[in-house]
């Protein structure tokens, strides 16, 4: 299972590194955010480095969202996803397969992006290690909880604005646990138990989230 779980992600990988052009607009998206944060509010350090690691993770979970609507629609439109459907491996499988080949192209490059963006908010230090592993343990968890709604509105027409209203409520607990870690850094507070919490919501959503996303697609296919 392993092997066929590897295979899969190799394919989407290729897949989605062929599509250059996806890769550039989620990370073209994150800077620019970013970037254009300090216009909107000011650019006083003191006030940007306060609200860095909201603004930092607002933007990697909008741009993980823009990346959702093409994660089943191209497979489901020439038939690939019916015989993937079809084929021995379990569906959860082939679920969390594209999802982790989503996170490795376009959410992971975000991670070792937010330092750099990070320092250009103000942040230093521990901050920027805490930002980058919150992000790290975090992601993956948007990835998934967003499959999920790409899943449930895969073939619906105007699928992309149902798909955020399904799932931006659910990245809340996400963005609160992830920008609360960095800011706890910044007062020399604990933060580990917020990066321990996303850790255990990962450990829980790997297992479990594939198998709501199979039941979708399953859906969506009949």
């Amino acid at each position: 299972m392993a092997r066929s779980l590897w295979t899969l992600i190799g394919r989407d990988v290729s897949l989605i590194v062929l599509r250059r052009q996806d890769v550039l607009t989620v990370v073209a998206f994150f800077v620019i955010v970013i970037t254009l944060f300090p216009l909107s509010i000011g650019p006083e350090p003191d006030k940007l480095r306060t609200l860095a690691p909201g603004g930092v993770w607002v933007a990697a979970a909008l741009a993980s969202l823009i990346s959702l609507d093409r994660l089943f629609a191209d497979d489901w439109r020439d038939g690939t996803l019916e015989q993937l459907a079809l084929s021995p491996q379990p569906l959860a499988l082939v679920a969390l397969a594209k999802v982790v080949a989503h996170w490795l192209s376009l959410g992971l490059p975000l991670v070792i992006l937010s330092p750099a963006l990070g320092y250009s908010l103000g942040l230093e230090g521990a901050e920027l290690l805490v930002l980058a592993l919150s992000l790290l343990l975090g992601t993956p968890v948007l990835s998934l909880l967003g499959a999920v709604g790409a899943a449930m509105t895969l073939g619906v027409r105007a699928g992309g604005a149902l798909m955020a209203l399904l799932i931006l409520p659910l990245y809340v607990p996400v963005l609160v646990l992830g920008a609360g870690a960095v800011s706890e850094a910044m007062f020399n507070a604990s933060y580990q138990a917020h990066l321990s919490l996303l850790g255990a919501m990962l450990a829980l959503a790997v297992p479990l989230v594939p198998l709501a996303i199979a039941g979708a697609l399953r859906i969506a296919l009949d």
